[in-house]
């Protein structure tokens, strides 16, 4: 018999019970479940609100329900729905009718919500540990690659030079953001909502602030209505690792466009490619392409739950069982994406003199060759014009600006001199770009520094 059967004189249809369950995908909440019924029943032992023998009782039992789980040796029943009334049901099992106290003040609406919080807080930390794992690949690239000059892109066209070290802080920093992210959002979720009921609490005298701390909680949920209908931190999860993945994907079509044949910046190590069934020249950039494409399978599950508490009046209403198996996924595909593409990035070749031949064709040091002007005393607008003819005279030539003779500098403008080939040199390019965030050896270093000071400060969560 279920344990809410007493209203109700007739059994629930088969096909109801196979689709009203849960337990098939929140089975994974089993430790979040027991460690909440653990502190609720410690709990309801030191207010009088149990026997405080018969809470021993329940924790003892709850605790060896949890090693069974562990040791494979506990099998869920549909028929209790889900992970709450399954372990219920085995509790009372183990110890009879003292099993029955443990939902006394309680209902499977804060229960869930604790549950819920528990394991993202959890997660959160996980995935933010495997966050900054890339994050310390990318220094580490970076730290040998500051003298890579490579073009910069703007509208996929070639538009100034920068270094390869430059490109991967550039990731470093968006990652940096991700994990304040996820830190924000674990910080928002800190609250605990048992003792909120079904919706408006509960009449025993329960101490709200004990299971909070118990729970490693740092406060408790201000109105109980919200504590049992927040979604927000599941979507606000769900919102961060889209913005995760979507950093990914985007340095995945990176990739996949360095890697190809027309461009050839990096080539990706074996062990993190794949071959063509009919085409044995091919090496694909699988796991970039997948990571890319997995990123939809997030933005999905950030879909689902906005769509999914859009409409529902407060407290409860059973559409949020549907908040889960979309999180589940989200956190265990961004869980599968990070390792391997970390891996990928770690393994990868750089090709810098493919970089280099690229960087010396499109004219991507116009500007360099206008803020040369500049300094001679042209005004920017007019030095842009100036630098504008030249590059027309190269085209015409089939030249770039450094190949051209001083003579057909000096047809443009009396300004310029011998000193500009040093000016139009990719390398003093880059180095001259030494202002803070720049691409500059220095200015690079000092990025390193700080993602590497940040890495550090965050050591201990």
């Amino acid at each position: 018999m279920k344990l809410w059967a007493g209203r109700f004189h007739k059994e629930t249809d088969e096909k109801v019970d196979d689709f009203n369950s849960s337990i098939g995908f929140d089975a994974r909440l089993y430790r979040e479940d027991i460690a909440g019924s653990i502190a609720h029943a410690t709990m309801l032992g030191e207010q009088g609100i149990i026997d405080p023998g018969e809470a021993r009782a329940i924790v003892a039992g709850l605790a060896s329900i949890r090693e069974d789980i562990e040791a494979g040796k506990v099998s869920f029943s549909v028929d209790n729905e889900d992970i709450h009334m399954n372990i219920e049901t085995l509790l009372t099992g183990r110890i009879g009718a003292t099993g029955k106290r443990l939902h006394t003040a309680r209902s499977r609406n804060d229960q869930v919500a604790v549950d819920f919080k528990l394991y993202l807080k959890k997660e959160a930390l996980s995935i933010r540990s495997l966050v900054m794992d890339l994050m310390e690949v990318l220094a580490r690239k970076a730290e040998g690659t500051m003298e890579t000059v490579m073009p910069g892109y703007t509208h996929l066209q070639r538009a100034q030079p920068t270094t390869f070290a430059h490109y991967m802080m550039a990731y470093a920093n968006m990652l940096r953001r991700d994990v304040t992210r996820l830190e924000d959002c674990r910080e928002r979720m800190d609250e605990c909502p048992l003792g909120s009921g079904a919706l408006a609490s509960t009449t025993y005298p329960v101490d709200r602030q004990r299971t909070a701390r118990l729970l490693g909680f740092s406060r408790v949920t201000e109105n109980s209505l919200d504590g049992v209908s927040d979604r927000d931190f599941a979507i606000e999860m769900c919102s961060a690792l889209s913005v995760l993945m979507m950093h990914l994907s985007r340095f995945s079509e990176e990739l996949i466009l360095w890697c190809s044949w027309e461009f050839r910046f990096i080539e990706l190590d074996d062990a993190y490619s794949t071959g063509s069934s009919i085409m044995p020249q091919k090496k694909n950039p699988d796991v970039a392409e997948l990571v890319r494409g997995k990123t939809g399978r997030v933005y999905g599950a950030l879909t689902t739950l906005l769509t999914l508490m859009k409409g529902l009046p407060l407290a409860y209403n059973k559409d949020m069982q549907e908040d889960k198996e979309a999180v589940f996924d989200a956190v265990d595909t961004v869980k599968r994406c990070l390792p391997v593409f970390s891996a990928m990035i770690d393994t990868l070749t750089v090709k810098p003199e493919a970089m280099k031949a690229a960087a010396s064709r499109g004219f991507i040091n116009a500007t360099d060759c206008a803020d040369y002007l500049v300094r001679k005393g042209i005004p920017f607008r007019d030095a842009y014009g100036i630098v504008g003819r030249l590059v027309s005279l190269c085209m015409d030539k089939g030249k770039n600006l450094e190949d051209l003779p001083l003579s057909d500098f000096r047809s443009v403008s009396e300004a310029f001199g011998p000193d500009v080939y040093e000016a139009l040199d990719l390398r003093t390019c880059v180095q001259r770009r030494n202002v803070e965030g720049g691409p500059a050896r220095s200015a690079v270093e000092k990025q390193i520094g700080s993602i590497r000071s940040f890495l550090e400060s965050r050591k201990n969560p």
